[in-house]
């Protein structure tokens, strides 16, 4: 998968990077100045988008990455904690018992 999202972010920067050249092409002559600069826009956003396809998704996108690691933790801690409480409730409960026979 990384493999593929290389190769696509790699053609995605060649193609901005032939739209950028067209879109400064277009800049230079005044009469097509406002087709260059829209076009302009774009080819940086196809950049942007072709530098994030190639970065490790860690990279390229922190905070989802982040959200996913603390709902991993947050499960992992409530699995602990419903272990820990199940261990606890059977220890009182067995407490209560044998204080029953001792006292009643």
């Amino acid at each position: 998968m990384g493999l593929l999202r290389g190769l696509g972010g790699a053609l995605l920067w060649i193609v901005a990077s032939l739209l950028g050249l067209v879109a400064v092409l277009l800049c230079v002559t005044l009469i097509l100045l406002p087709v260059g600069l829209p076009l302009l826009n774009l080819a940086r956003q196809m950049f942007g988008t072709s530098v994030r396809l190639m970065l490790p998704r860690k990279v390229a996108h922190p905070v989802k990455e982040s959200r996913k690691a603390a709902r991993k933790k947050a499960k992992e801690a409530g699995k602990v904690a419903r272990t820990k409480g199940n261990a606890a409730r059977k220890q009182v409960s067995g407490t209560a018992k044998k204080g029953r026979k001792l006292f009643g």
